[in-house]
């Protein structure tokens, strides 16, 4: 290996340089002892199919013939007439804000602005608009204040592109607005397609189950309609819509669906290429890595969910991948992510590769020139972890430079405790950076204990020329304590058989890195030994009026990203049940609080919940999920009679019970497993609903207050527990005969047991803030023991009571196991227990 050295001045050896050095060296020989003496993990790594002939051999994606497509975009009134707009073109793989190619917009004779740029055939184009005025650079909004992410243009051959820009940053929106609505269906089936991004108008949003779409908020005018297949297994399609103000343009979409051939990407390292070290795929395909969301530092891929190619005996790396025919495929091999560790040209500027999928097998031959440029030297990271670290646990790093902390990238294992990162760009360009180091990518939550939380500055970096080593020693992670002696567990359980619901409930959030993670989530999972899995697929609500709910896309997960996590959870032998949960971009009661709730808000409201709620009837039916739980504490202002939390009326329309009865029937219609009604202890006492007798079993949201001091002993809570359990819940358990499932959530904080944890903020929290990945709220105290006497004293009350048919764990923090104060077991003490009683109750009944 070369070393670079100072071009301008001889140095005298330095001691330190050459510890460094060796140190380097002995990193570079134990990644190459792992590499060779350990199998790829999986689904990193796939081996290369035989070919019963042989494949053409492109030493680079062929040349493509180019259209010219004429952009003509109408903005709104009131810029100064100093300011000048362009038009970007994005680039996902990188990051949409991290490497745009800017052209400027000419006014034509018709007062619109215009641009005519040539593209390969077959490109979709991502882009959008900017504004510049003497002082800043102001992109594009929706209607509704959004920034937009993208618009779409499929390339097909020579055309025109119509847009109209809604607002700009420091603008509002003037006027009225339109929509379009419809179906997406598969073309040769009529098979709806769900999953779709469908974009018009510098809005986006996600097709249902059922293949419908609705685009709230666009201006009027003609624009460009694009339904768009995140792994392209539909054809691009494309058509114009013309939009009037207060109206709904209907559009039924039929895509193509398209065929799958072999690519195979041989990639040739360059001369200073790392031996030992994964190399991935970073692309703008759901397969290749990419979210489709804005994530850390303007980033929409992750390194973690990236293919990983297969090492060669000659030297090469190789991956063969199953591609979609006619797709636009973006792709760069890298070290970490789209955008740390890329490869690049040989001037040193970042190489994103382009390929329109051919219709036959094919093998791509492409040369890695370098991975970093002139006068400037890698940064190898070395770092320590605490012997207590879980030996499952993977270690990530996450930079910042100077526009905030990006996605946290994997380091590589060097031995169990010690692990290792080379950083070769983009340094040349960022300045001086900082890092630090999380546990399995949770970074802002599972951190080293000296760098923890989401504004630590992290430890700094200086650039150079010289090669430099940073070795580092984390000396304890935030949030963990192996140390911590789990609970001894003797109560004598009363056997109930294997149709007792014994399971966890995931906390209603979401991040694209927990899907890599998976396989050690189940494997935490199966060992509490329960037998079901609660999850929480949420959609956001984007706007209050309308009340537009919608999947959105970083927050809630993707259609692609659901199904396979449902279908990870049953093949481990878990039953599945989907508990729906939207999200709310503020407290959920200022925002029923904020509301108009007039006659047309309701009737907004509830058709759009009626297409969140079919959404998940139709995937729990394709998925073969056993249980649909409907409802939840958040949703009591929309039941008959609902009252806000100030007590005062919600005005929810007086035929409320007959729409929820007619929802039932509609899920009933496309579900065949069993619904359940989710409500909150204090409804099931105070106002049960009525149509409960329309539903199989009732899910109890059960967090009361067990006690009115923090210190009170496990038989007072036990006692407390029981009495609430036959006054609140006995009565109507008889009154409609269903089963009674208990949703226990209570966090690890002192004072657990009153329901009320006093704050800064609030008289009593909410205990979703104390919920990763929120601030730390340092006047709330951690107390594993009062989680651990809490679930006790609750699980031995239910097992003294036979008409209660199951226990679930309400907040369970999937991705890493951590000894916060929130109501997550994941790793405390109080698993312990549920360990324990979970695998008394499903022991065969006598």
């Amino acid at each position: 290996m070369n070393f670079p050295i100072n071009r301008h001045s001889a140095r005298k050896p330095d001691p330190l340089q050459s510890k460094l050095r060796l140190t380097w060296l002995m990193i570079v020989m134990a990644l190459l002892a792992v590499s060779c003496s350990k199998a790829p993990p999986p689904g990193e790594a796939v081996e290369n199919p035989p070919t019963s002939s042989p494949l053409p051999v492109l030493t680079s994606a062929p040349p493509l013939p180019e259209a010219e497509i004429t952009f003509k975009v109408r903005v709104p009134q009131g810029a100064s007439g100093e300011d000048s707009f362009s038009i970007n073109i994005l680039d996902e793989v990188t990051g949409l804000a991290l490497n745009p190619v800017t052209y400027p917009l000419e006014t034509d004779k018709d007062g619109l602005l215009t641009a005519s740029l040539r593209f390969p055939v077959g490109s979709v184009v991502k882009y959008r608009y900017t504004r510049h005025t003497s002082t800043a650079t102001l992109i594009e909004h929706t209607s509704d204040g959004r920034p937009v992410r993208y618009r779409l243009y499929h390339v097909q051959g020579p055309g025109n592109v119509e847009d109209v820009v809604s607002r700009w940053t420091d603008t509002q929106f003037a006027g009225g607005s339109g929509r379009i609505s419809g179906r997406a269906l598969d073309a040769l089936s009529g098979r709806p397609i769900p999953g779709l991004l469908i974009t018009a108008g510098g809005s986006q949003c996600f097709t249902s189950a059922d293949g419908s779409y609705l685009l709230e908020g666009l201006p009027p005018g003609t624009h460009n309609l694009v339904a768009y297949s995140l792994d392209g297994a539909y054809r691009t399609f494309q058509q114009g819509a013309i939009i009037a103000a207060d109206s709904t343009t209907p559009a039924e979409l039929r895509l193509q669906p398209s065929a799958l051939v072999q690519v195979t990407f041989t990639a040739h390292m360059p001369e200073d290429a790392i031996p030992g070290v994964p190399i991935r795929i970073a692309g703008n395909l759901y397969q290749l890595g990419n979210t489709f969301a804005d994530l850390a530092g303007g980033v929409s891929t992750l390194g973690a969910r990236m293919p990983v190619l297969n090492p060669q005996p000659d030297g090469t790396h190789r991956l063969t991948l199953a591609l979609p025919v006619g797709a636009d495929i973006r792709y760069t091999y890298t070290l970490g992510d789209g955008f740390w560790n890329t490869e690049l040209t040989s001037t040193g500027a970042p190489r994103l590769r382009q390929l329109i999928v051919p219709e036959s097998d094919v093998m791509l031959s492409d040369k890695i020139e370098r991975w970093r440029v002139d006068d400037t030297a890698p940064i190898t990271f070395d770092v320590t972890v605490p012997a207590d670290t879980p030996p499952e646990d993977t270690i990530s790093i996450q930079f910042n430079p100077f526009f905030g902390w990006m996605e946290p990238i994997p380091m590589w294992r060097l031995t169990n405790n010690r692990w290792a990162y080379v950083l070769n760009g983009p340094i040349q360009v960022l300045g001086n950076i900082s890092y630090r180091f999380c546990r399995n990518g949770q970074c802002g939550s599972a951190d080293d204990a000296t760098t923890a939380g989401l504004t630590s500055a992290g430890y700094p970096v200086e650039m150079g020329i010289l090669n430099q080593t940073t070795v580092k020693q984390v000396s304890a992670w935030m949030w963990w304590n192996a140390s911590v002696e789990p609970p001894s567990e003797d109560a004598a359980i009363t056997p109930r058989g294997a149709e007792f619901v014994s399971g966890i409930e995931y906390q209603p959030s979401y991040h694209p890195s927990w899907l890599s993670l998976y396989p050690q989530i189940l494997n935490d999972l199966q060992s509490i030994g329960g037998n079901w899995t609660v999850l929480t697929p949420t959609w956001t609500y984007t706007r209050l009026t309308p009340p537009l709910l919608e999947p959105l896309s970083g927050t809630d997960p993707l259609w692609q990203d659901i199904v396979q996590i449902i279908s990870q959870t049953l093949a481990r032998g878990q039953k599945v049940a989907l508990f729906p949960t939207p999200h709310f971009l503020s407290p959920v009661d200022n925002w029923w609080s904020s509301a108009p709730r007039d006659y047309p808000w309701w009737t907004f409201w509830f058709e759009r919940y009626r297409n969140f709620v079919l959404h998940h009837a139709d995937l729990a039916e394709q998925s073969g999920a056993k249980m649909l739980i409907l409802g939840g504490e958040w949703l009591e202002p929309a039941l008959t009679g609902g009252m806000l939390v100030d007590g005062t009326p919600s005005n929810v329309p007086a035929d409320a019970d007959a729409r929820w009865r007619n929802l039932l029937q509609e899920v009933r219609s496309r579900y065949h497993g069993t619904v359940a009604w989710a409500l909150s202890y204090e409804q099931a006492v105070n106002n049960p609903p009525a149509m409960l007798d329309a539903v199989d079993a009732m899910y109890i949201q059960f967090s009361p207050a067990l006690a009115n001091y923090s210190e009170a002993t496990m038989a007072e809570l036990y006692f407390e527990a029981a009495r609430l359990l036959d006054v609140g819940l006995l009565p109507l358990q008889s009154q409609f005969g269903i089963p009674v499932i208990l949703s226990i959530r209570y966090p690890s904080a002192d004072g657990a047991a009153t329901a009320c944890l006093a704050s800064a903020q609030e008289e009593c929290l909410d205990w979703g803030l104390l919920a990763q990945p929120h601030p730390d709220l340092p006047e709330i105290t951690v107390d594993l023991e009062e989680q651990v006497e809490i679930y006790r004293a609750i699980l031995r009350a239910v097992n003294e009571r036979p008409w209660i048919n199951g226990v679930v764990s309400a907040g369970y923090y999937p991705p890493v196991r951590l000894m916060d104060k929130s109501p997550s077991v994941h790793g405390k003490p109080a698993e312990g227990v549920l360990k324990y009683w979970f695998s008394g109750f499903l022991s065969a009944a006598p």
